[in-house]
């Protein structure tokens, strides 16, 4: 049975979805309905845009609920394309270290950051697990994230990283959150592998993808490409062995030494590159020409009082440009997808329109969900936001806050 619910008298403002991510210019392009209305029938869009039009549409169909959004602006539900948000443990005192000036790279060194994750991921069962990332989840979707990405990569060992995938699975089918899954074994190299960095590799390589590929339990690999981690060679050995299998492939991209993952990710033509605070323009460029979308984490930034990543140089060299919150125990535990708006408005010198776009579109196309989230048009799921303001301006107008008043995954509200 068609269950259709019409939503009335809202401020539409969404990104349209042409069958491929905005840039350059058109990174900004929204459509606005002021007088606005949606129709969805059993949690798909069937109809959206003017009021008078989208009745027009339903006028000889069965309407089962009309819920009138009183003037409040409506967006796509947020999609957040990047987070490590499935974890054991949080690591304050590790922010404390930071604060003091002790480098990342100094902390991982001594067996902190991602190691001291891994140890607590690998000592908890999965039901505790399971316990701590829904939690987090559903934190993220009271702030408007109904997509979302989550990697794996505090396992580091067969065992552990098949427990996280999982627990991401159960994810998936029991929250309402849209989820794509990330397998990064290439994390770091764990502590068992110190100074066999090539053996590790060796086993990423050799073992563990095949076995996670042969579950399709994944749908994209990721590696941390960065000095003192995964080199340009380990790096582009492993994401062409993933593809190779079948997966998708993403790269933490000089997030603190300009190593060269952009321009591996423009060789490779990988879906996204992540971080990219030190990228070179050189490679900025190439992944423009490729069509690689840039993933940009400014909360990272400003948990670790680093200069926020160009946004405006890449948007106008043509790159398409996603935002993400980067939520995860050690450098970003953000799962605030408001205050990633808020941020690249006031600090990665991108407008509203071109951050709207960044956080629903773009995000979208980053984690192969284009089709079904992102854009608020017929076909895609009836997954909105309804805010406490006019416009999307509010995200950075209101600081310091969440200005999401109901939130709709498949045209259903979410309480909280």
């Amino acid at each position: 049975m068609a269950i259709r619910k019409l939503f009335t008298n809202a401020r539409i403002y969404t990104p349209f979805d042409q069958g491929s991510p905005r840039s350059g210019k058109d990174q900004g392009v929204l459509r606005i309905f002021e007088n606005g209305a949606l129709l969805v029938e059993n949690g798909i869009i069937l109809s959206v845009g003017d009021e008078q039009k989208v009745r027009q549409d339903a006028i000889n169909l069965e309407i089962h609920e009309e819920v009138d959004c009183c003037g409040r602006c409506m967006v796509p539900g947020f999609v957040d394309p990047h987070t490590h948000i499935c974890f054991a443990a949080n690591r304050e005192e590790e922010f404390s270290m930071r604060l003091s000036g002790v480098p990342y790279l100094e902390i991982l060194e001594n067996g902190g950051g991602i190691l001291s994750s891994v140890r607590s991921l690998r000592e908890m069962d999965a039901a505790a697990l399971f316990d701590i990332t829904r939690e987090n989840v559903l934190s993220a979707l009271s702030f408007g994230t109904t997509t979302i990405e989550i990697k794996t990569g505090y396992g580091l060992d067969t065992e552990s990283e098949l427990k996280m995938l999982d627990v991401i699975q159960r994810i998936r089918r029991e929250t309402p959150l849209d989820v794509a899954v990330t397998f990064m074994g290439a994390h770091a190299v764990p502590l068992e592998y110190k100074g066999e960095e090539e053996a590790f590799v060796d086993f990423l390589v050799e073992e563990m993808l095949p076995v996670v590929a042969s579950k399709k339990i994944a749908d994209f690999c990721d590696v941390f490409c960065e000095k003192g981690v995964f080199s340009i060679d380990q790096s582009r050995r492993i994401l062409q062995k993933a593809r190779e299998l079948g997966m998708g492939i993403k790269i933490h991209a000089d997030e603190v030494h300009d190593l060269g993952g952009a321009g591996l990710a423009a060789e490779l033509e990988a879906i996204s590159a992540e971080h990219l605070l030190a990228a070179s323009k050189t490679n900025l460029a190439k992944m423009a020409e490729k069509g690689t979308i840039a993933v940009l984490l400014p909360c990272t930034a400003y948990s670790l009082k680093k200069p926020f990543a160009d946004a405006r140089n890449m948007i106008d060299l043509g790159l398409p440009v996603a935002v993400a919150t980067d939520c995860n125990p050690g450098s970003c535990f953000c799962e605030s997808m408001p205050f990633v708006f808020g941020l690249s408005v006031m600090h990665m010198n991108m407008s509203v329109e071109e951050t709207l776009v960044a956080s629903t579109l773009n995000a979208a196309y980053a984690i192969g969900k284009n089709k079904v989230a992102g854009s608020l048009q017929e076909g895609k799921k009836g997954d909105f936001l309804l805010l406490q303001g006019k416009s999307p301006a509010i995200f950075a107008y209101h600081a310091g806050v969440s200005p999401v008043k109901e939130r709709y995954v498949r045209g259903e509200r979410i309480s909280f």
